[in-house]
């Protein structure tokens, strides 16, 4: 049976910090108290004007590959979550296989589940390995969030940044990728959405990032509590084997509720939030490449990535690394 590892992390974080004090001095209505009691955020990247999210891809992939020990060009599959891509078309994707020089031959397409995002990528590119038709796959999370960002709303603009993430997914006879789980119900898309698009050559709708915070917390803590359990299931493992949770880093408070909810200590889940903010499909490969260069994640154990995004969209994998 074909299954499909995980053999090579990489990041990017663009920039120098910017911390709680420095939005303040920027002028935002806030304060460091603020922020870290309801967010746990302490500091996050934001790209330099013009800074596309494909260049931030194209360095967490390098390290990524890098980490894998292949070539650019041993990859045949590109898959890139993000929800802010350098145009509407071509794919971020496409451009990122440009950028490693990569040429004719390599499947390259976007995905968009905003922050679970990266889940869904993982997800997909595992079942086109699991087929037979690709063997090595290059699936990467990345955001330009300060783009779609209003400074004059205290309760968003605080809670953002910028970041890639990478990830390469190769074929193998050991199992990897066990078991993943996805959802979504539309309904709730005003919770957490940017309501603006482009026609006729200009901006129409409301171009900015736009949520209810309670309504998204609330609905967080549920379903992801829901779909670890889900995905533990399907792999046929007790959830007590788990050794590392890594959630989508949103808001330190829904990271906690979920680990509580989930039996599981503090200790035992990954998290990053409080130095890169909330970096959409960014986030899970950030805390996984994070963690594994740390030396936290080694080989042999069994980690559970989660995350939710607008839509809304959720879901959950299981990996043994």
């Amino acid at each position: 049976m074909i299954c499909a590892r995980i053999v090579g992390t990489g990041s990017h974080l663009p920039g120098e910090p910017v911390t709680n004090d420095d939005l303040v001095r920027r002028g935002i209505d806030t304060s460091d108290e603020w922020i870290v009691t309801r967010t746990g955020i302490r500091a996050r990247h934001f790209a330099a004007p013009g800074c596309k999210s494909s260049e931030l891809a194209l360095v967490a992939a390098r390290r990524a590959i890098e980490a894998a020990g292949c070539a650019a060009g041993d990859i045949d599959l590109i898959i890139v979550a993000t929800s802010t891509p350098d145009f509407i078309f071509p794919s971020t994707a496409t451009l990122v296989q440009a950028g490693l020089g990569i040429g004719n031959g390599c499947a390259a397409f976007d995905m968009q589940a905003v922050c679970c995002g990266f889940v869904y990528a993982l997800s997909a590119a595992e079942k086109f390995i699991r087929s037979g038709s690709h063997r090595r796959a290059l699936i990467i999370g990345t955001e330009v969030f300060s783009n779609i960002l209003d400074w004059a709303d205290r309760s968003t603009c605080v809670l953002f940044g910028d970041g890639a993430g990478a990830v390469v997914l190769e074929a193998s006879d050991r199992p990897g990728v066990r078991a993943s789980v996805l959802h979504a119900d539309g309904r709730h898309h005003p919770a957490l959405w940017v309501p603006g698009a482009v026609a006729g050559g200009r901006v129409t709708g409301d171009p900015f990032l736009r949520m209810d915070g309670q309504v998204v917390f609330k609905f967080a803590v549920k379903v992801l509590d829901e779909v670890v359990r889900e995905v533990v299931d399907l792999a046929n493992v007790p959830l007590g084997s788990i050794d590392w949770l890594v959630p989508h880093q949103a808001n330190i408070r829904i990271i906690q509720s979920s680990a509580k909810r989930l039996g599981l200590s503090m200790e035992k889940v990954v998290a990053t939030v409080d130095f890169h903010g909330n970096t959409s499909a960014a986030s899970i490969p950030l805390a996984l490449d994070c963690a594994v260069r740390g030396g936290r994640i080694r080989p042999g154990q069994r980690v559970v990535i989660e995350g939710i995004g607008g839509g809304f969209a959720w879901g959950a994998a299981l990996i043994d690394f």
